[in-house]
């Protein structure tokens, strides 16, 4: 089973995505939900149009695939801004509000560390959701 990454791209009015290390695969959408719906429509289009064409389908579509999505620092903070607070944000990953904001505007991109910071505070966050039953 080949994983291919999905990488998720905030534009101006929505968000675009595009698979990593195949060139043609595109789509867009007006949430995370909606891009992943999206790309796996895209593929099976991608992969008739091949088969239609007679040209040849990239070999990791040829068999099952497990897409990953991937999305950078700003647009994850811009994602959830309505959910998440910076102050809540700064209490989850230990980065200082003003820093996140640079984050999520854009105007400074964290170094490795910090984005394996915010991705370890919201994987934990998330186990911690799963864990609660109401």
């Amino acid at each position: 089973m080949a994983d291919l990454t999905v990488i998720i791209e905030q534009t101006e009015n929505n968000y675009a995505a595009y698979i990593q290390d195949i060139d043609g695969i595109v789509t867009t959408g007006q949430s995370v939900d909606e891009i992943k719906s999206n790309m796996v429509e895209a593929i099976e289009a991608y992969i008739e149009t091949c088969k239609e064409l007679g040209l040849e389908i990239p070999e990791q579509l040829l068999d099952d695939y497990n897409l990953t999505f991937k999305m950078d620092t700003k647009c994850v903070l811009a994602f959830y801004y309505g959910i998440f607070t910076k102050a809540g944000l700064a209490r989850l990953t230990g980065i200082n509000q003003k820093q996140l904001w640079h984050y999520a505007s854009g105007t400074s991109n964290p170094r490795t560390a910090q984005k394996v910071k915010i991705e370890n505070a919201l994987h934990r966050l998330g186990e911690e959701l799963l864990s609660i039953h109401l």
